[in-house]
């Protein structure tokens, strides 16, 4: 898949944009952020790559980008601070393209807790969270996702972010998500991808 390479706070940015056949500008547009950038975290990531292929199931328009340091993006790692500029970025420079598209935002752990801190000043339409990592950042423990039509997506057996931590969160959330909870799977969701698609698919399906 062709990738665009765009201005970013640090230099430039990797993207890559996949459209449905029948998208207009009026259509939405999903933004996905991936895993860690020093843990191997990029946009071909699986879980992303599934999330990026769901949207465009949901005729959404998908950009999926590298944080700086990673791939062809320029710069190094920021602590998360520098990585929110980086989305700050990519959601200005959409709306330079496309003004009228609804904002989709979706993140995969480290990209999820971006996407936390980022979400207010974007006010997307819906947005997706993929195993938060709220036990790791206690700076996100006390922010209210204010987005109304928002998904949880957490395994109950990961080895990486405490499903416990990401339930008490969800719980003391004034906007409640619609969960999807897979009791048996993993921080990467091997061998069950496809159904975090389908049931994605379920709850947005309009």
């Amino acid at each position: 898949m062709p990738t665009q390479i765009i201005e970013g706070p640090a230099g430039t940015l990797e993207t890559t944009i996949e459209s449905p056949d029948s998208w207009s500008s009026t259509d939405p547009t999903a933004i996905c952020c991936h895993p860690h950038p020093l843990h191997g975290g990029s946009m071909q990531n699986k879980v992303v790559h599934i999330l990026a292929k769901t949207f465009v199931s949901l005729n959404a328009r998908v950009v999926r980008f590298n944080f700086r340091g990673v791939g062809q993006s320029t710069g190094e790692f920021a602590q998360g601070i520098g990585e929110r500029e980086d989305l700050y970025a990519v959601y200005e420079w959409i709306k330079q393209q496309s003004a009228q598209s609804p904002i989709w935002l979706a993140g995969f752990s480290f990209g999820a807790y971006v996407s936390i801190f980022c979400h207010e000043h974007i006010n997307p339409q819906r947005l997706a969270l993929v195993a938060p990592p709220v036990d790791m950042y206690p700076d996100i423990k006390n922010i209210q996702i204010q987005t109304k039509d928002w998904l949880l997506i957490q395994g109950g057996q990961d080895e990486v972010v405490s499903s416990d931590a990401v339930h008490d969160w969800a719980e003391q959330q004034t906007i409640a998500p619609e969960q999807i909870y897979l009791e048996e799977t993993g921080h990467f969701f091997h061998g069950q991808l496809n159904v975090v698609k389908e049931r994605i698919l379920e709850v947005w399906q309009t």
